[in-house]
C-alpha cells in the first residue's frame, strides 16, 4: 500500500511540473521558429492585481474589408498575415475556417460586424512589465503615440495560428530600455 501511494505521489509531482514546462516550451518553440511580426500599438496602463502591471496594446490592425458579408457573425476569426514595405503586419485574407494554405495565421475573436467589414481582436494585448517602470513605460508609449515622427509597435512571434508577443518598441527600441533612458534623464 506505501509503494503504491509513493508512486502516485511521485505521478502527481511529475504531472505538477510537466505541464507548465510544456507550456514554456510550446511558447519557446514559437518565439524561435515562429515568424515575426510587426503590429502598430496604441497603449494604455492597467494593473492586474494576481500577474502584475501590463501594458494593454490596442493595435491599429483591427479589421478587414472583405467580399462576402460578416454581418451576423460572432466567433473566431482566422486572420492570414503579410508585411507591408515597411515590414509591419498586414491583414492578407481572414475566414470563419482554416485554409489549407501554407500562410502564417492568427485566430482572433470577432464580435462586432457590419457588411463587409471584419472587426477583431488580437489575441496578445497585453505585455507584462517590472512593476516599478510600468509607469514610466505608459507616459513612455503615450508621448510616442502622440509623437508624429516616433513609432510604437508591438513584435509578436506566429507559428500554427498561435501568436507571442516579444516586446514592445518605441523607434526599434525596446520599452525596458527606452524608459531606463527616460528614468536617466528625470
Amino acid at each position: 500500500m506505501r509503494k503504491l501511494l509513493t508512486i502516485a505521489l511521485f505521478i502527481i509531482f511529475a504531472a505538477q511540473l510537466l505541464v507548465p514546462a510544456q507550456m514554456i516550451h510550446q511558447q519557446e518553440n514559437i518565439l524561435i521558429k515562429g515568424t515575426s511580426y510587426k503590429f502598430k500599438t496604441r497603449p494604455i496602463d492597467p494593473t492586474d492585481p494576481f500577474r502584475g502591471k501590463y501594458i494593454t496594446l490596442n493595435y491599429e490592425l483591427n479589421s478587414f474589408q472583405t467580399d462576402e458579408d460578416w454581418s451576423n457573425y460572432s466567433g473566431n476569426v482566422f486572420v492570414y498575415l503579410t508585411t507591408d514595405a515597411e515590414g509591419f503586419a498586414m491583414v492578407k485574407r481572414v475566414s470563419k475556417t482554416p485554409l489549407d494554405f501554407d500562410e502564417d495565421y492568427i485566430i482572433a475573436k470577432s464580435n462586432y460586424n457590419y457588411g463587409k467589414t471584419v472587426q477583431f481582436n488580437l489575441p496578445f494585448n497585453r505585455f507584462y512589465m517590472n512593476e516599478y517602470k510600468a509607469y514610466d513605460a505608459e507616459i513612455s508609449v503615450r508621448t510616442a503615440q502622440r509623437d508624429t515622427t516616433k513609432i510604437c509597435y508591438g513584435l509578436v512571434y506566429v507559428k500554427d495560428g498561435t501568436a507571442v508577443l516579444d516586446n514592445v518598441f518605441i523607434d526599434d527600441i525596446p520599452i525596458q530600455k527606452f524608459v531606463n533612458e527616460f528614468q536617466d534623464l528625470n
